[in-house]
């Protein structure tokens, strides 16, 4: 009796989820559950509400070289996570990227420090961090803005990234 309980309530959350993708694709793309390369995470805004954004993980040199060039499209609350293996100074550009983009630099402890707006094609200027980041996180040009997110905002990972 509670086994099937359990599977109908797991069942009508399933065909919830596919309704709710159904009707908000650009929300559902980058939740996979054991995809090592998609994560959610969730930042605190000024206004200490939570904020989710779905990322796809970049974290080998390879991945940090490519990041979102030769794409045409992010979904809204979408980015792209770049992991670093340690705390240093980041320098990105906007090379073969049509998307214009936001960046932000997050130290180890998960403090944004700095934001900036990308331009997109641009090979100069370069984009580069004021103080040591660990993290950065791209998103569509002027999210963090309208989403009340700014430095000294705090971003939890939600042990998206196995150490």
């Amino acid at each position: 009796m509670i086994k099937k309980s359990i599977l109908i309530v797991m069942g009508s959350i399933v065909v919830f989820c596919s309704i709710i993708c159904a009707f908000l694709p650009n929300h559902c793309g980058y939740i996979y559950a054991n995809d090592k390369r998609h994560c959610i995470i969730t930042i605190v805004n000024t206004l200490n509400e939570k904020i989710q954004c779905n990322v796809e993980i970049a974290i080998t040199d390879k991945e940090h070289e490519t990041g979102l060039m030769n794409r045409s499209a992010l979904c809204d609350d979408c980015g792209m996570l770049f992991v670093f293996s340690d705390e240093g100074y980041r320098t990105f550009w906007m090379k073969n990227t049509s998307i214009p983009l936001s960046i932000a630099f997050i130290d180890a402890n998960g403090i944004i420090n700095d934001i900036h707006d990308m331009n997109p094609f641009q090979t100069f200027p370069e984009y580069s961090s004021k103080y040591p980041a660990q993290y950065a996180l791209e998103v569509n040009h002027g999210w963090f803005k309208n989403k009340l997110i700014s430095v000294g905002s705090r971003v939890m990972i939600h042990g998206c990234i196995s150490k």
